[in-house]
């Protein structure tokens, strides 16, 4: 029997991989949105405005503190009460995305904020005005602290986006749903789903492991 069902998982694969296409496609463009919002509202939060900074940093604060899963479910159950209907796939898009931003805007924010308030003053004395100070000074600088933590953030959102087929969008996650009702093996079907989502993530993994190891050796030298 266990053989039957594996010749059934394999048979099964074109869906699997049709799955890891979607999740790649709602954590890509999730992620590349996220993380241009999320370097702006980090710039911000590290600034000097404090209404602003009021404002993201309890937003942030909120979407940190809450579920996913229950923001997903607000933004593709409790909107269309508000009139604005969204289809599953750009409610799972614009869900992800707000809670990408906001991991990252924290990652950002702190990586600004590491940096010696020294360089700050030195290019002021140098008539350096506050955006060249960011673009040339302050950002240079913070990448390096900045990029270590931030591929690792993009580990847990990739893994976090299980979390879309809740609302019907076809990824992995649901794929091996939708074929453990044929195939009764849970293991195998889920092993496959694991392995699958391993594949999306080790290449980050380990370009983050290797990020924190040169940032390392670069502290160490200085």
């Amino acid at each position: 029997m266990w053989g039957f069902y594996f010749e059934q998982l394999v048979q099964s694969i074109p869906f699997f991989l049709k799955g890891l296409w979607m999740t790649v496609a709602v954590s890509g463009s999730s992620l590349v949105a996220g993380t241009v919002i999320g370097f702006a509202w980090g710039i911000i939060r590290a600034g000097k405005g404090r209404v602003l900074k009021r404002i993201i940093g309890g937003w942030v604060d909120l979407i940190r503190g809450t579920p996913f899963l229950v923001q997903i479910f607000i933004v593709f159950f409790i909107l269309p009460e508000a009139g604005i209907q969204l289809e599953a796939f750009p409610a799972a898009v614009i869900a992800l995305t707000n809670l990408s931003a906001c991991f990252i805007c924290e990652i950002v924010a702190g990586g600004i904020l590491a940096i010696p308030s020294g360089q700050r003053e030195a290019a002021t004395a140098s008539g350096l005005s506050s955006y060249h100070q960011l673009r040339y000074i302050v950002l240079p600088q913070a990448m390096r602290i900045i990029l270590p933590p931030l591929v690792g953030q993009y580990v847990l959102l990739i893994k976090d986006s299980s979390v879309v087929s809740a609302i019907g969008v076809t990824d992995v996650t649901r794929a091996g749903w939708l074929t453990v009702q044929r195939i009764p093996e849970g293991i195998m079907v889920f092993g496959l789903v694991g392995i699958l989502y391993f594949v999306i993530c080790y290449p980050l993994i380990r370009l983050s492991n290797t990020m924190e190891k040169r940032m390392t050796v670069v502290t160490t030298r200085l």
